[in-house]
């Protein structure tokens, strides 16, 4: 497939992207014009392992693994560990300021992205509170030390987020051996050399008017980089070559919208076409599938080649969490919008399966923000009031609902036989799986959580509104 290098577009306003200078800039140095993309070597050093490490990651293969590639952990469902690995990773129950901090450093300007953690190191991305400056920040995972702080893009007429949730730097950011790859939405997305942090490709030619700031986290599928751009314009997956950045396949949303005689503002300028989430990709006994959640609509999709597999139908839009799969069923939240629904479906279907495959439903206490999380057959999840409901998997049924305190974004972590729920003003709340509400302990930060957490090792690497920790038992050996 051809490359086509066109000029860098920054959302404006209007319902169009409107083309600027939104110039990659290196740190110390003015953004200046240029090619949208420059492929900067095409090296593949690290193909074979790179290529291995994601078959096995999108496989959901057994075995354990150290270290957190990327939003939502090594399987992409908030599991430090295979499913049925039980071997314990020595993570602290409890912490403090002044207890179980092995170090904590501080990280400049605004971001939600959760960090990323291979090879000793723990990548993570901010961006200037005004969005004209984004940056890819690396920190030795042993030491605390920030090896790099560099800015990647610069824009010079960002689009206001509009809202005090969001960041120019909430994308998470994906890694493996070799390289990391980091995101902006349409502001940019880049690949550097772990080992030497030069940038290796960057693209700013992906167009897309998020509004409200950008969201949705990379996945990774063999040698695919996947981009979710589901904006108040336009609404596509995209899938880059990741040794040279190139577009291998781009694949836009194809529900019918039905929304042009829609009553209000929101509307009017496209809220009710965008959404955030990030995809999933699993193994089927029909494939691998990507489960994709979008305004409107839910979809499979075929991770080589884009092709759109299944997709479910609703009226909600603006979706955050990330979808769930297990014994054949996808767990999709549909967000905002009319009443938010958890949707069990069946994910053997092809077409629109709205009326054949959806196994069941609950439009109760449903989370918005916080992506659910699986364990022995119980799905837990956490509005963003607090509200925290334990379903069986299999029918819907409620086992409990409880109430923890604080209000939620970050979504949640299984590691060493426990559930870790992090709410925004700094608590974390640990429990014990299973059909009855058994709390473990609380634990207290000076300041907020809205990136998730990430796991490595015997360590907790938690990033707060001001600050990234790693939490490990006093006197615990730590790589």
């Amino acid at each position: 497939m051809r490359f086509k290098i066109e000029r860098s577009n920054c959302p404006g306003s209007g319902r169009r992207a409107c083309p600027v200078s939104c110039a990659r800039a290196r740190a110390g140095a003015p953004g200046s014009g240029g090619p949208a993309a420059r492929l900067r070597g095409q090296s593949a050093r690290f193909g074979w392992l790179g290529l291995l490490f994601s078959i096995l990651w999108a496989g959901g293969l057994a075995g354990a693994r150290a270290d957190w590639p990327a939003f939502r952990g090594p399987y992409g469902d908030g599991h430090a560990t295979a499913p049925g690995d039980v071997t314990l990773q020595g993570l602290p129950l409890t912490w403090s300021e002044t207890n179980n901090v092995k170090w904590k450093t501080e990280i400049p300007y605004r971001g939600w992205s959760t960090p990323v953690v291979l090879g000793g190191q723990a990548w993570l991305t901010t961006a200037t509170p005004d969005g004209h400056d984004f940056f890819a920040i690396c920190v030795d995972s042993r030491t605390g030390q920030v090896l790099l702080n560099e800015k990647l893009f610069h824009c010079e007429k960002p689009e206001p987020l509009g809202n005090p949730v969001n960041t120019y730097a909430t994308p998470s950011a994906a890694i493996e051996p070799g390289r990391v790859y980091v995101h902006f939405g349409s502001y940019g997305t880049a690949c550097l050399d772990t080992s030497d942090f030069k940038v290796l490709w960057e693209r700013q030619d992906l167009r897309c008017r998020h509004y409200r700031g950008p969201a949705s986290s990379l996945g990774l599928f063999a040698n695919l980089l996947i981009l979710t751009m589901d904006g108040v314009d336009v609404q596509y997956l995209a899938a880059l070559d990741k040794t040279t950045g190139r577009t291998v396949w781009k694949t836009e949303r194809s529900v019918a919208w039905n929304d042009e005689d829609e009553p209000g503002q929101m509307a009017r300028d496209g809220d009710l076409r965008k959404a955030h989430s990030t995809p999933l990709i699993v193994s089927t006994s029909a494939g691998p599938q990507m489960l994709s959640v979008g305004a409107k609509a839910a979809y499979a999709y075929d991770p080589p080649t884009g092709r759109e597999l299944w997709r479910v139908r609703y009226y909600a839009w603006s979706a955050a969490p990330l979808p769930l799969y297990a014994d054949g069923l996808a767990f999709i939240i549909t967000g905002f919008g009319g009443k938010t629904e958890l949707l069990a479906v069946r994910v053997d279907g092809r077409g629109d399966v709205t009326d054949t495959h959806v196994a069941w439903r609950s439009d109760s206490m449903v989370a918005k923000t916080a992506s659910p999380i699986l364990v022995d057959g119980l799905l837990y999840m956490v509005n963003d009031e607090g509200a925290l409901t334990c379903l069986e998997a299999a029918n819907g049924t409620r086992a409990w609902r409880a109430r923890i305190p604080g209000t939620y974004a970050a979504s949640p972590i299984y590691a060493d036989g426990r559930l870790y729920f992090f709410n925004q003003q700094g608590k974390t709340t640990v429990l014990k799986p299973g059909r009855s509400f058994e709390p473990m302990a609380t634990n207290t930060l000076a300041a907020g959580f809205m990136a998730s957490p990430a796991v490595a090792q015997n360590s907790l690497f938690l990033r707060t509104k001001t600050h990234l920790y790693r939490i490990q038992e006093a006197g615990a050996e730590g790589k």
